[in-house]
């Protein structure tokens, strides 16, 4: 104890001095993030109203080693920040939404450039065989036979395997614990950078256990991140999804829910929350409550944490629908020219009342399925508070089963043919939003050229950014990459997981490769050579665990949109 707290003072204080750097290089170009560096207040709780703002944003999370060659805009940044490794250390009883916790903030740390994995303690645990059946007659649920494995490498493990008093099991589950923690640090030492420690964590033990781990590893810091839930929807269609776990693979549904909602008895039975240990040893810590509904953080020191922190911040589980589309067709696109601020041909005009009438259906259509959705959460959730009288359970139902306004949002960018594009909707019910961060990627000097032209006049320039799309700008002052547009876009992320609507963003082909890249979860990488062609809308439906995609396409010769391919994006 007293070998933690001498380390955990040293490194808060010397790392004082460096965020402080950090502040002031960055304090005009990233929004505040809520946190606390003094330590006789270490902690800040507050209920969510986030609004973050669209300035320009700088990133530490990019390959130094891709940096380093391009004599990068935030060269000083990254130098500052780059050799850190961060381990996300997750929190939080089973079916508590640590999973999608950790599959969101994974794709969009990957989004921004950083080297990220997921270790998932569970799926190492399916491997040890259990523990023989006689030696646990007190402890074990008859009706599932543990000794037959789910899958030809997994093993099945039922409640008593996680019963606090069989202290056999509790050694076999810390011993892959700290394994899966050695997997981490040998992978941040071999070029990672972000490890997310994906398991219930739940006791100070076990906690303290991985800090004094990592304490000896230069470079490496700890996050902690607690998921609360005490919404009954959530927590039960948590729990069907857990049914279909591997160690629950042909098991009775009615035996597999018994089982693991006594699993969960069991770990509530040793459960300890994240609090007065932490705050003593000045561990960083967030703790998210029903999905966000309220966030307590806790010496939050560091900027890859504070970007974990201001991400996290914003997450909601309302149904909604995020359309993307480019504008449709231009005078430029025409003529084969890149850039400018053309307006829109006869063509064009055409595609924007056929997206208008589109759009309108879908969303009238989706609305439907979402009041239908609601009706039956709500006989769900009554039928689970049939025997209960209590007036907690009576506000959470009413809490649950109450519709938030989910009115579509149309985003353009300040070009004449996005705000065009958006023209033909009914004004009387949308107003338009206008974000320059959607412009299209800027061409520099080979803005109003076609294809054929650059080549010709910049030839070295053109063959760099064929080979290299991702980081090489386009000639010229203010020319882009699209690493700029990454930039530039994550607070429009952030802002899109934070509202409840739906929204119809009208955009350029390079932002709606960037913003596809990252709901789709596709490396950044590829991002550059997806095809987006006009005339298509893209339609992602943020679930639990990822999005689903539909495309459709405008038949020119009909006015009307049908469904094609999602695969279309694929060159």
């Amino acid at each position: 104890m007293e070998y933690l707290q001498s380390i955990q003072k040293n490194d808060h204080s010397s790392h004082k001095a460096s965020l402080s750097d950090l502040q002031t290089s960055i304090s005009t170009l990233n929004p505040p993030v809520p946190y606390s560096t003094n330590s006789n207040s270490p902690s800040l709780s507050f209920s969510l109203s986030a609004n973050p703002s669209s300035s320009n944003s700088v990133s530490s999370l990019l390959s130094l080693g891709e940096i380093n060659k391009r004599n990068d805009l935030y060269q000083g940044l990254i130098d500052l920040d780059a050799q850190v490794k961060l381990v996300i250390v997750m929190v939080g009883l089973p079916a508590r939404g640590k999973s999608y916790i950790v599959k969101k903030l994974k794709r969009y740390l990957s989004w921004l450039g950083l080297n990220v994995k997921i270790f998932n303690v569970g799926d190492r645990r399916r491997k040890l065989p259990s523990i023989p059946q006689n030696t646990l007659n007190h402890l074990s649920t008859p009706s599932l036979n543990h000794d037959i494995p789910a899958t030809d490498e997994q093993y099945r493990h039922d409640s008593s395997f996680f019963d606090p008093n069989n202290a056999e099991a509790s050694k076999r589950r810390e011993d892959v614990a700290m394994n899966v923690l050695n997997e981490i640090i040998d992978y941040l030492h071999d070029g990672g950078q972000v490890a997310i420690h994906d398991a219930t964590n739940s006791t100070i033990s076990r906690r303290e256990n991985i800090l004094n781990k990592l304490q000896p590893e230069t470079g490496i810091k700890t996050l902690f991140v607690e998921s609360i839930c005490n919404d009954p929807e959530i927590i039960n269609k948590n729990i069907l999804m857990k049914l279909k776990s591997p160690d629950y693979i042909g098991v009775d549904p009615k035996i597999a829910e018994a089982d693991f909602r006594q699993r969960l008895k069991n770990y509530e039975a040793a459960y300890e929350t994240l609090g007065s240990f932490e705050e003593a040893h000045y561990v960083q810590y967030l703790k998210i409550i029903d999905v966000g509904r309220k966030i307590t953080t806790c010496n939050i020191n560091g900027f890859l944490e504070g970007q974990c922190v201001f991400y996290l911040m914003n997450m909601n589980l309302e149904p909604r629908l995020i359309y993307l589309t480019r504008h449709g067709e231009s005078i430029d696109n025409v003529y084969g020219k890149i850039g400018g601020d053309a307006s829109l041909s006869e063509s064009g005009k055409k595609f924007s009342r056929a997206l208008a009438k589109f759009i309108e259906s879908h969303q009238e259509n989706f609305q439907k399925r979402v009041a239908e959705k609601r009706l039956e959460n709500c006989a769900t959730i009554s039928n689970s508070f049939s025997n209960s009288t209590s007036s907690d359970s009576k506000l959470k139902l009413t809490r649950n089963t109450t519709p938030k306004s989910n009115q579509l949002e149309i985003w353009t960018s300040m070009l004449k043919r996005t705000i065009q594009t958006a023209k033909s909707f009914d004004s009387t019910k949308y107003k338009p939003k206008r974000f320059s961060v959607l412009n299209e990627l800027y061409a520099g000097l080979c803005e109003g050229m076609t294809y054929q032209k650059i080549p010709k006049i910049y030839p070295r320039e053109f063959a760099d950014r064929t080979r290299d799309k991702l980081f090489t700008r386009y000639p010229g002052i203010h020319g882009e990459s699209y690493v700029d547009v990454i930039h530039r876009l994550q607070y429009i992320i952030v802002e899109l997981e934070r509202i409840y609507n739906s929204v119809l963003i009208v955009t350029h082909r390079a932002v709606a490769r960037t913003l596809l890249s990252y709901f789709l979860d596709i490396n950044i990488e590829d991002m550059p050579h997806l095809n987006v062609p006009i005339g298509h809308v893209f339609v992602c439906e943020p679930k639990h665990f990822g999005n689903d995609f539909e495309v459709y396409k405008y038949d020119d010769s009909n006015d009307v949109f049908v469904k094609t391919s999602p695969d279309i994006i694929y060159p």
